[in-house]
């Protein structure tokens, strides 16, 4: 009889967990399904609610103790290649979590990692909070205010307090982007005449063009006074530096594209190319060695702003940055590295956001007709021959790839034999498995593995949905573009499981997530 638990990985992380045989007879038994369907790594331990403690968390000694629906909680542990992460939780809430694994380390602040101040620690505001201004503009706006209780009157700015508002507001909003969209633009706007209504325009519909058009050229003339002092993330659209680029024409603008929050960062205080190029080869040979995780982590973290430098400026081959970062490559420092991208965790959302839709976007698929419908129906029926989490996870994937009228192939390359995999060097990106002569789909793979530019980046990654996970993961590392033929999965994999830019949708894609809701 299958089985579902909640496992708590982290603050605001509780995904569930999907036991199609039920719970396993042993600890360990559970904790290697918990590491392999949350690509989890490293020691710890279970708790689970004791109805004898007021349902309080005690350690979980044995899975007899548990039943369906019951709760546990994922407890790192302490030794000498592990560094705990202590996150406390306001009281009344759950405990306080202790966080190694490289899926639940989450940026709390930019001083968490060795590149310091110069890393931005949260994406865009769901709600813009709007700054407080100088002294000499607050009181300026207080008797405003009092105005305007009073009669109703509305603010009419001057030039000079006009400026000192847009510099506010700029150097707040530089504080997430250096290159907002039009839709931020306006939420700054609106969030300006909601806190203070007597700056509201009269003849503007929405009360706050005027305002969202000034803010757009006071960003433009910001980010000029930035290029000019020398920050990296303006610097590299500066004339000088695209002279003699070969593929890219001289206006094509490098700016984050995919809501990245640290794009490219100013290397850590008291740092230099030339101090982080020595860090550089240390860490290849650091990689060499064994049970040296933790001092690779730390390399990884102080050199990533001269690792983004030379992703987003020079573009190299993926051969020759694989063989400059060989430590990139792996599952717990892709994911690392798209946390400090980000702020957001790959793995644990990529999979707890996959397997929550998975039952609405089943129902979804089989209402799609034509041709379409038929080629889902067969990928479908391969859950009926083995249910496990993993299959199911692969079939929507490849469903996914059909119902967005794109091809399961350009995505996942399934091999039968070693002797095929020579065509893996002509393949642009993409995901790979090797099954043995004469398996089933449904049967275990040899290997799953990602290949990008005829180079196969990483292997022995499980399963398909955690080797789709890490390709997208490497396409933020990479600074890649989505491909053509499969940009709307890639897009449902951003905007709707990762919840990154997920107001801005293709038409095709918002039209699958309505459904999803309904």
């Amino acid at each position: 009889m299958s089985a579902t638990l909640r496992v708590i990985l982290g603050v605001d992380d509780a995904p569930k967990l999907i036991l199609p045989n039920g719970i396993p007879d042993s600890i360990e038994d559970l904790k290697g399904e918990i590491q392999r369907q949350f690509g989890l790594s490293g020691n710890f331990r279970l708790q689970y609610r004791d109805v004898d403690f007021d349902n309080e968390f005690v350690n979980l000694t044995a899975t007899s103790e548990i039943k369906d629906k019951s709760t546990v909680k994922v407890i790192n542990l302490s030794d000498e290649t592990v560094t705990l992460t202590f996150t406390t939780i306001p009281q009344g809430e759950d405990d306080v979590l202790l966080s190694s694994s490289s899926d639940t380390d989450i940026l709390s602040s930019a001083e968490s990692t060795s590149s310091g101040a110069s890393l931005r620690s949260q994406p865009w505001p769901t709600n813009f909070e709007i700054p407080q201004f100088s002294y000499e503009v607050q009181i300026q706006l207080e008797k405003a205010n009092q105005a305007f209780c009073s009669s109703g009157t509305l603010l009419k700015t001057s030039n000079k307090l006009r400026s000192d508002i847009l510099d506010g507001l700029a150097s707040e909003i530089i504080k997430y982007k250096v290159y907002p969209s039009s839709t931020e633009l306006d939420d700054v706007a609106q969030a300006l005449i909601t806190k203070y209504p007597f700056l509201k325009e009269k003849g503007s519909v929405t009360g706050f063009y005027g305002w969202k058009i000034s803010l757009k050229y006071k960003m433009a003339n910001y980010r000029t006074r930035l290029r000019s002092i020398g920050c990296p993330e303006l610097s590299i659209n500066a004339v000088k530096e695209k002279r003699g680029a070969l593929i890219h024409g001289p206006n094509q603008v490098k700016k984050p594209r995919k809501a990245e929050v640290n794009y490219c960062p100013d290397y850590p205080a008291g740092e230099t190319k030339e101090s982080l190029e020595e860090e550089r080869k240390a860490l290849t040979l650091e990689v060499k060695k064994k049970n040296n995780q933790q001092l690779i982590k730390s390399k990884m973290e102080r050199t990533f702003a001269y690792r983004r430098q030379e992703v987003v400026k020079d573009m190299p081959f993926i051969a020759e940055f694989k063989n400059r970062w060989p430590a990139l490559f792996s599952e717990s420092q892709v994911n690392a590295e798209f946390t400090l991208i980000t702020t957001v965790p790959l793995f644990s959302t990529f999979m707890s956001r996959l397997d929550h839709y998975s039952s609405h976007l089943i129902r979804v698929f089989k209402k799609k007709g034509g041709t379409a419908r038929h080629d889902i129906d067969i990928i479908i029926a391969e859950m009926d021959k083995n249910p496990s989490v993993e299959v199911r996870r692969t079939c929507i994937l490849k469903a996914l790839c059909v119902y967005l009228n794109e091809k399961p192939d350009s995505l996942i390359k399934e091999y039968c034999a070693i002797e095929d995999m020579t065509e893996m060097e002509r393949v642009a990106l993409g995901v790979y498995i090797v099954r043995p002569d004469g398996a089933d789909a449904t049967d275990p793979p040899e290997d799953v593995g990602v290949v990008i530019e005829g180079c196969t980046v990483l292997q022995d990654l499980r399963e398909i949905a955690n080797g789709c996970a890490v390709l997208f993961g490497l396409m933020y590392c990479l600074n890649l573009s989505y491909p053509k033929e499969l940009r709307y999965t890639f897009e449902f994999f951003q905007k709707v499981l990762m919840e990154l830019d997920g107001n801005k949708l293709s038409t095709k894609v918002q039209v699958l997530k309505n459904k999803l809701h309904e």
